[in-house]
């Protein structure tokens, strides 16, 4: 067997697999999960930002110590429980709503936009034409009679 050098094609097919392979092999971050921060002032929620006693008003110190680690605990651990049992299921109706935006924004949206945009370049190419035609030498014609019309300010006291 003669190995042989890749032809353009075939270094151009490789280089297509790839690039089909990474678009849906995304490597995800699994320690910044909210790089973009959007969900930053929103639900990032401590027990200090829901529970908290004024001076003068105070429970005794195990029961605030308590209060604390029950609210942390529990918060955390419902949350990974809800994901767990809610998070492929929800991702799911999220990625078929998106994908059908997307299909509505490719297929219906943006078709009907151009088209707009092409009928309203062929009304304003009329549009302008009968303006150049009509107003034009009306404003023409206003602006050489009032062009000899002079005007004096006079401040009277």
């Amino acid at each position: 067997m003669s190995a042989h050098a890749p032809t353009m094609a075939d270094q151009y097919n490789i280089n297509e697999e790839k690039i089909l392979k990474d678009r849906h092999a995304k490597e995800i971050d699994l320690i910044n999960r909210d790089p973009k921060q959007i969900n930053e002032d929103v639900v990032k929620v401590d027990f200090e930002d829901v529970i908290a006693e004024p001076d003068g008003t105070h429970s005794l110190d195990g029961v605030w110590k308590a209060s604390y680690t029950t609210f942390t605990v529990s918060k955390y651990w419902c949350y990974r429980v809800l994901s767990a049992v809610f998070g492929i299921p929800v991702a799911l109706l999220w990625g078929f709503c998106f994908a059908c935006i997307s299909f509505c924004h490719i297929w219906a949206v943006m078709p009907c936009i151009k088209s707009y945009l092409i009928e309203t370049q062929c009304l304003s190419r009329i549009y302008s034409l009968c303006i150049h035609t009509f107003c034009d030498p009306l404003f023409e014609a206003l602006g050489k009679i009032f062009s000899s019309v002079r005007v004096a300010l006079r401040k009277e006291v």
